[in-house]
């Protein structure tokens, strides 16, 4: 199982065999293995990968000791990684693109757009009731259920909330192209989040 760590740039388009392909851009470079977690020691396997460069003084103190422990370079973000077999991978090990070819298939895991507070027609899609003739209901979220009994509003009914900035995977995304030199996979379709945003790409 192949997994790294990238940043979304954005969204593009490339022709392939005269058909016009939507393409996501990850600049998916400069992986550094900073932890290797066994069932020995932890009771699972994973590698923590380290990514995005920052300096010393923007690190909280336990992840300025997290690194100096393991004595790898600082980085910004630190994600991890559950694989079955661990034994190809040494602490300080770097990945780049090229751990990814032509044609495989992606699992992407990121963080969706924040929406803020919505309402039920956004949120969740339902219908808006009529918009004249003093109806005095028109995007409000309708019935709240039955009336003496239960005598409360069942769990799960759907309402105005918070929407949006949860984490999200899409699955089964196609590796189109992979730039070595510029550390670059072109990813057919969308991907969580927003520009910049941090993404696990998973094979």
């Amino acid at each position: 199982m192949k997994s790294i760590m990238g940043k979304k740039i954005g969204m593009t388009q490339i022709f392939e065999d005269e058909k016009l392909i939507p393409v996501t851009v990850i600049e998916a470079g400069s992986n550094f293995v900073v932890q290797i977690k066994t069932n020995e020691v932890d009771g699972y396997t994973s590698i923590q990968l380290g990514f995005g460069d920052v300096k010393e003084k923007q690190l909280i103190k336990p992840k300025k000791g997290h690194f100096d422990k393991f004595k790898i370079e600082y980085k910004k973000y630190l994600r991890e990684f559950r694989l079955e077999d661990v034994t190809g991978y040494e602490v300080g090990q770097e990945l780049n693109a090229d751990v990814f070819s032509e044609g495989d298939v992606v699992d992407i895991q990121g963080t969706t757009k924040g929406k803020g507070f919505q309402g039920v027609i956004k949120r969740h899609g339902q219908a808006r009731g009529p918009m004249s003739h003093g109806s005095r209901y028109h995007r409000r979220p309708g019935s709240m259920g039955a009336c003496a009994t239960p005598s409360r509003v069942l769990k799960g009914k759907k309402l105005p909330g918070h929407m949006g900035n949860v984490t999200a995977t899409v699955q089964n995304l196609k590796v189109v192209k992979v730039d070595v030199e510029k550390n670059v996979i072109l990813v057919k379709g969308s991907v969580p989040g927003p520009k910049g945003t941090i993404v696990k790409v998973k094979g």
